[in-house]
């Protein structure tokens, strides 16, 4: 069967998140890879209908939005739990009587009419570490195409952890549901095999592919706008260039402004203490870059220009940062004129890495140490759950010392990883 039309789930362009747009864009890449004549849907949650677009390889690609709604008002027609009752009653009656539900519910109707439906969950939100209302947001709708017997296939992702058993129930029951599982660490395979009761040798359902960041193209922007340098003199500077991504949401605390994601260190004072160490000590000049937009005061927008502005009279001309918004694609520019990265965002780092940029993640879940092992960089990981900052800044000096090792691994290695992920889909029809 030739597919016509697909549906995306987990990742739009609709956030301030470009971690979340990364991967949108690094799967819409690998979808028009594999089927350039189908018409493509975001499926997610929105207000509006609203159509975006993405130039891949020179090419606009138009993709509207099936948006539906989360929300207490459970019978407005595109509220997630109702079109869930619908497609419920609708498999009770039968399909030929139910019919007629699909045909009076234009949003049930334009989900009905998809070939296939491709999962993403937002890269990290099939688990239930950021807490079980977040866990449903991502999987209800997954939960409604089960309902409705639509192929589904989760792209690559990570899988848990899933520590309440309602988690585990919901992952089970939609993982056995999907077509294929791709999971971006082997810790996500074993986590699947385990919920499935699988072997490794019993089924070629679980997969592995690295992360969809990796193949999404830089851009470069109409205009860089920089906090205490001018462009020219970003690009013709004689000491290294270091990115620093500071994560508004690990400077605020969490989502519970309470250390939620039990860092061992102070994490204000960490990158006070690397900002420190690489300008005074390895004469660096310090790059400080947003992943996360917005002036919501866990965004890196906030972060980086509280960070600049609390140290840029102690290293005038050593420090600046970037200001402005950029989509997904000019922010990967931007940290691609770095000589060496360091990044609390995973796909910041992942912006880096696939440029061939040595990166350190400062990281805080499990997605980060596995996306860095698939890359041979797992040496690269600095935890601050489990590291003083004392240790962080050892693990800086070191990977800093071994930058151009690391290069050419990267320079090595990407070309085939990219031609891996481009092909993750041969063979579904």
């Amino acid at each position: 069967m030739k597919i016509r039309k697909i549906l995306l789930l987990g990742a739009t362009f609709n956030t301030d998140n470009m971690g979340v747009s990364a991967l949108a864009a690094g799967a819409l890449t690998v979808l028009k890879k594999q089927y350039p004549a189908a018409d493509i849907f975001f499926l997610d949650y929105g207000r509006e209908a609203i159509t975006s677009k993405l130039e891949i390889e020179g090419k606009t690609v138009f993709v509207p939005l099936i948006n539906m709604r989360f929300s207490w008002k459970v019978f407005i027609p595109n509220n997630i739990a109702y079109l869930c009752l619908l497609a419920i009653l609708t498999k009770c009656i039968g399909r030929n009587l139910g019919k007629g539900i699909f045909e009076r519910n234009r949003w049930l109707s334009n989900i009905f009419e998809a070939d296939i439906a491709f999962a993403v969950s937002g890269g990290d939100s099939f688990s239930d570490i950021y807490g079980i209302g977040r866990f449903f947001y991502v999987t209800l709708p997954q939960i409604l195409l089960t309902i409705m017997d639509k192929r589904l296939i989760f792209l690559p992702q990570t899988i848990g952890p899933l520590n309440s058993r309602l988690s585990r129930l919901i992952a089970k029951f939609l993982m056995r549901h999907a077509e294929i599982i791709y999971s971006r660490d082997n810790e996500g395979i074993s986590e699947a095999l385990t919920l499935l009761n699988l072997k490794e040798n019993e089924t070629q359902k679980i997969r592995f592919c690295h992360d969809m960041g990796f193949v999404m193209e830089p851009h470069q922007p109409k205009c860089i706008e920089l906090i205490g340098a001018t462009e020219a003199e970003l690009t013709n500077r004689t000491r290294p260039l270091i990115g620093l991504n500071v994560s508004g949401l690990l400077l605020l605390g969490g989502y519970n402004k309470n250390n939620m994601f039990n860092l061992k260190v102070d994490y204000q004072e960490l990158i006070d203490s690397i900002i420190r160490f690489l300008i005074e000590e390895k004469q660096a000049d310090m790059f400080l870059i947003p992943h996360v937009f917005g002036s919501h005061e866990e965004s890196d927008s906030h972060a980086v220009n509280s960070v600049y502005e609390r140290l840029k009279d102690k290293y005038p001309n050593r420090l600046f940062c970037v200001s402005g918004q950029y989509d997904q694609n000019e922010i990967k520019y931007v940290i691609g004129l770095c000589d060496f990265f360091i990044g609390s965002r995973m796909h910041a780092c992942i912006a880096a890495l696939s440029q061939a940029i040595p990166a350190i993640g400062i990281s805080y879940s499990q997605k980060f140490i596995g996306v860095f092992e698939s890359v041979g960089v797992g040496t690269l990981i600095a935890d601050p759950k489990q590291l003083t900052i004392e240790e962080i800044l050892t693990t800086v000096d070191k990977s800093l010392a071994a930058r151009e090792e690391i290069k050419n691994h990267l320079q090595k290695t990407m070309p085939e990883i990219k031609e891996n992920i481009l092909g993750l889909l041969n063979g579904i029809e």
